[in-house]
């Protein structure tokens, strides 16, 4: 390609010819070595900070100084054992956090190439998808409202084209684009109006564009800053765990001030033994793995939401979804397939048939009775045909017809197929020369028609039949396609038994009537209406005045066969669905009849009834919990609509798959966009993708939220239930002035053999079953609510606590010590001055009390794999990573009671058979006491567990 002119300068036969390239695309071949050339399309990967600085963030936050600290005061204060215990939790907890966020951090990066971003381009003269990655200068790209523009390009068409530039210029509105060349040569390619760029998006309109730029070499590409890596937000929930940390470090420092206070004046100990207590408390009690514990369970939350076809882009929307009481759903691709078929035509007093299903034009036929309605008929579909964008493609050696752009227009295509019409003979003969867009606001679309120079009729296709059409010869013929009830609207005549009429009431009447009982069957209807001009039209609005009506086109698009139970589960579940659509009301009604939406009389809202509506009338409205549906609406009234949602206190999830449904979804708790059908703009306002598109997808979704906010409170249970066993020796020491039951780094032992793998198995925990039958969580209800702190602090933290002290002691009863000897030999054991056989028997009792606790935490993670739901309903090895996070604890626990150099390292010693007997007690002791408290807890008015299916 050799250097030319700017290419904004250029005509656009000039820009083919510079680019080596035609209207029809470049082939497949000349494609792979402009890909050998140019390279792909895409920006190389954005530096990244190394993975050992990462690692070394691990080493250098907040609790991980305070933990150095502590271990520096331990090395000063002549407690190297300890000092070195202290710096291997922190470098432990940092390698087990890293290890976590990176594993986090690849799901999330994983996800991205689940939907890759796909343009539509011209090759070998079919339009068809291709990855972004694979463009090159040279293509002939199709542009369209909502569309991420993923190349610098030229247009060499455009209708009523605007585009969003924001990434670029920071211009807050679209700018207007035209595909005239800008004569001037000496101004930034930014400033033409006749280019596009990598980043922007389609706002409105549609357009033709040549590719001249890509990767690095856009104006995209040669901006530094737009490459460096966005840093992810943390979720709220993130935010509310780092809180929890925080709170519980400063209640640990506190802890450790107390004791160092208690220990040195009401105990009597040494200055020095005080402190390196204190020191073992508040490295105990600071939860160091909690936060990434968290953000790992979020990311495996959002994995098996991405298996299940949820992709979420934002973290914080996986908790928000657990709160959700409101889902306000589209109609069109979401509660149904999105797959049109024509069935049924009227022109005035007659009704057509058109059979067969789906997008292949082979299987069906239109039905039309002999005589002169057939005409008519050609050009209902004729018209309603190339007032369409959409293409249909048949690869070759498949049986299947892929539909390309809007599967409305589609479906169009084939009824005009089926009519036995030639589609690229027509668009030979009647050229396209103007289109005004279809938009949410006229809801019509217009194309002005230019006959071709041999053809005096209709177009070739037509003229053998068009003998009662002789008064539509004009050069210019416009046709328009849209809401019946708009497109009549702008209707002064009728085209009936050949003959143009003038509209009468009754014959309006009469199509109002028509239109109304497509849709009440369910048929989506669009109007058909044409005008003829002997000159170009100018002015886009006057070229949609008095028209004249030609007929109805109803088509069916089923509700998806999955939608009804879905619908049924969000009853269930506590959750109202409210559908909001631009579709007609009564076919909005009687798709809401066949999936459940509605049971009886719905109450349908149009949007020009919404308008009229004050904010406390409309608060009135959506106080109905069911059958509520809004039709006909605006996308300012869809952002408003969730705006009043939210400022009654629910919780809202919205869906949306166009440019205009942007404000509502970013509004909106949670936005929800479509993979398929949606536009790139609404999957970048939205927190959550559809990958299917499907409604009953958004419900699973839920059960995963509801499912990962219940794990995170499990493993929360669970970790600091082993806190209070932890400092109940402590205070047993201080006010029953006896030795401590547990050594500082026996305490460490706990932390590190039973807070990390068993916690991240209750956060892999599946949905449990029945856990949609829950109403949705108050958004305002803290993580660490009074309920969790009872359970962890007050009940299973208790037990594990007794049940350590119990050991303890009996292990010096069993010697013949009793409360009042050992109360008199405490001194002499804190100072580390009993005799051999008193240190022993010390030895083997502090054992027996880790080893109490370690044998409790099992009975533990299996009593917080639920908060109401019995573990012999939930199964003991549906979850099998339980039981790799207790055999990890107890090889952890054994080598320290057994290997010679752990046991001098943590103070333990061999346990006896029978003290290994009375530690099998404990497992069970834990587990149906928390079994008894869930029976009388929750048994009063909540049979949910009784739904759970017993385990196979």
């Amino acid at each position: 390609m050799a250097s030319h002119a700017p290419v904004w300068t250029l005509s656009t036969q000039q820009v083919y010819e510079t680019l080596s390239t035609s209207e029809k695309g470049l082939s497949e071949t000349e494609t792979a070595i402009r890909i050998k050339h140019y390279g792909f399309n895409e920006l190389p990967e954005p530096a990244r900070r190394s993975l050992l600085l990462r690692f070394t963030d691990q080493l250098t936050h907040f609790m991980a100084l305070l933990l150095w600290v502590a271990g520096a005061l331990a090395f000063v204060s002549g407690t190297p054992e300890l000092g070195w215990a202290v710096w291997a939790v922190i470098w432990i907890n940092a390698g087990f956090s890293f290890w976590q966020e990176f594993q986090a951090e690849q799901a999330l990066t994983a996800l991205n190439k689940m939907l890759p971003a796909r343009a539509k381009v011209y090759r070998d003269g079919k339009l068809g998808e291709i990855p972004v990655r694979e463009m090159v200068p040279g293509d002939v790209m199709q542009l369209e409202e909502g569309d991420r523009i993923s190349a610098d390009a030229r247009l060499v068409s455009a209708q009523s084209c605007y585009v969003d530039v924001s990434v670029l210029t920071g211009e807050s509105l679209p700018v207007a684009r035209s595909a005239e060349p800008v004569a001037t040569e000496k101004m930034r390619a930014s400033e033409s109006s006749n280019l596009v760029f990598a980043g922007s998006t389609v706002s409105a309109g549609r357009g033709l564009a040549v590719v001249y730029a890509t990767g690095t070499q856009t104006e995209f590409g040669q901006v530094a800053h737009l490459t460096t890596t966005v840093k992810r937000e943390p979720s709220t929930l993130e935010v509310q765990i780092n809180s929890v940390v925080h709170v519980i470090t400063t209640i640990a420092l506190g802890l450790g001030v107390v004791v160092f206070l208690l220990t040195n004046l009401l105990v009597g100990m040494e200055l020095k033994e005080s402190f390196i207590f204190a020191i073992g408390i508040i490295v105990a009690f600071i939860p160091e793995g909690l936060l990434p514990t968290v953000t790992l369970a979020l990311a495996m939350g959002v994995k098996r939401m991405a298996k299940r076809n949820a992709l979420v882009r934002r973290l914080s929307a996986v908790e928000t979804l657990s709160a959700t009481t409101v889902i306000c759903t589209d109609k069109t691709g979401t509660l149904t397939k999105n797959e049109m078929t024509v069935c049924r035509l009227w022109i005035p007093t007659s009704e057509i048939t058109v059979t067969g299903i789906g997008y292949d034009p082979t299987g069906g036929e239109v039905q039309v009775p002999a005589g002169r309605m057939e005409s008519q008929v050609k050009l209902l579909l004729a018209g309603s045909a190339l007032c369409s964008n959409a293409r249909l493609n048949h690869p070759a050696g498949s049986s299947q017809w892929q539909e390309i752009g809007d599967p409305t227009e589609a479906a169009l295509l084939v009824a005009a197929l089926k009519k036995k019409l030639n589609f690229e003979e027509l668009q030979r003969q009647l050229k396209r020369t103007q289109e005004v867009p279809f938009d949410s606001r006229r809801r019509m679309m217009s194309v002005v028609l230019q006959r071709s120079s041999d053809n005096s009729g209709l177009g070739f296709e037509l003229e053998g039949q068009s003998d009662n059409l002789k008064p539509l010869t004009a050069p210019y013929l416009i046709f328009t396609k849209g809401s019946p009830l708009d497109v009549l609207q702008h209707c002064k005549q009728i085209l009936k038994d050949g003959r143009i009429e003038e509209l009468s009431a009754a014959e309006r009447a009469e199509v109002t009537a028509v239109n109304d009982g497509f849709a009440s069957r369910g048929y989506r209807v669009l109007g058909v209406a044409t005008r003829q001009k002997e000159e170009q039209p100018q002015d886009a609005q006057e070229l949609e005045q008095n028209l004249i009506f030609v007929g109805l086109v109803a088509m069916i698009d089923p509700p998806r066969a999955e939608v009804a139970d879905a619908i049924a589960k969000c009853h269930q579940a506590g959750i109202q669905v409210t559908m909001v659509t631009g579709d007609y009301g009564l076919t909005a009604e009687a798709i809401a009849q066949q999936i459940g939406l509605v049971d009886g009389k719905a109450r349908v809202v149009t949007g020009e009834e919404m308008g009229h509506l004050s904010d406390a009338h409309l608060c009135q409205i959506l106080q109905q919990k069911s059958g509520l549906i809004f039709a006909r609406v605006q996308p300012e009234q869809k952002l408003r609509l969730v705006q009043a949602y939210i400022g009654m206190g629910h919780t809202v999830a919205v869906t949306g798959d166009g440019v205009n449904d942007a404000p509502a979804l970013r509004a909106a708790n949670i936005g929800i966009a479509m993979g398929l059908s949606g536009t790139d703009v609404a999957r970048e306002a939205a927190d959550i993708v559809l990958i299917d598109d499907n409604f009953a997808t958004i419900i699973i979704a839920i059960e995963e939220g509801r499912a990962v906010y219940q794990n995170i409170r499990k493993f929360i249970t669970y970790i600091l239930s082993s806190n209070i066993p932890e400092l109940l020796p402590f205070l047993a020491m201080v006010f029953f002035k006896i030795p401590p039951a547990l050594v500082i780094l026996q305490i460490l032992a706990i932390d590190l053999g039973t807070d990390m793998v068993p916690a991240l198995a209750l956060g892999a925990e599946e949905p449990e079953a029945g856990i949609l039958l829950q109403p949705p969580r108050k958004k305002s209800k803290p993580l660490l609510d009074k309920s969790l702190m009872l359970r962890a602090f007050l009940f299973l933290g208790l037990l594990e606590g007794l049940a350590g002290m119990i050991g303890f002691l009996l292990v010096w009863r069993s010697n013949g010590y009793g409360i009042t000897e050992l109360q008199a030999m405490t001194s002499a054991i804190l100072a580390r001055s009993g005799t051999t056989t008193q240190m022993a028997i010390y030895h083997q009792a502090t054992t027996v009390t880790l080893a109490a606790i370690v044998a409790c935490q099992v009975g533990n993670v299996f009593a917080c794999r639920s908060e109401r739901t019995s573990i012999f309903r939930l199964g003991f090895f549906s979850n099998r990573l339980i039981w790799l996070g207790i055999a990890v604890e107890w090889a952890l626990i054994l080598s320290i009671i057994y290997f010679p150099p752990l046991q001098k390292v943590f103070a333990t010693a061999p346990l006896s058979p029978w003290q290994w007997s009375l530690l099998i007690l404990c497992p069970p002791l834990i587990l149906m006491a928390d079994e008894i408290r869930k029976q009388i807890v929750y048994t009063s008015g909540k049979k949910i567990e009784l739904l759970v299916k017993k385990p196979v």
